[in-house]
């Protein structure tokens, strides 16, 4: 299962941003601009990038692990639990 509709549509106006911007720093390394200006700009990028990972996961939590809880099977909830554990303390490293 994937990231439904509504939140697809939101997101690639997003990705299509952090796009540009990627764009941008590496342009702004070709011309040796200030460095500070650099990463000013990386930090923007990972602004965007975790918002957007915000949103996939709040949308995984929405719609896949509500469908397995919902189902009932217990094997799979765990799966999914674990799936979980194993991605978010990954999510927040800085």
């Amino acid at each position: 299962m994937g990231i439904s509709m509504m939140d697809h549509s939101a997101l690639k106006p997003r990705l299509a941003r952090i796009e540009g911007q990627v764009r941008g720093v590496a342009k702004m390394i070709e011309e040796e601009r200030y460095c500070i200006d650099i990463v000013t700009q990386i930090q923007a990028i990972r602004a965007g990038l975790s918002r957007v990972e915000d949103v996939v996961l709040q949308d995984h939590v929405a719609h896949c692990v509500q469908e397995v809880i919902e189902s009932g099977d217990l094997e799979q909830r765990q799966a999914k639990i674990d799936e979980l554990m194993r991605v978010l303390p990954k999510s927040r490293r800085e």
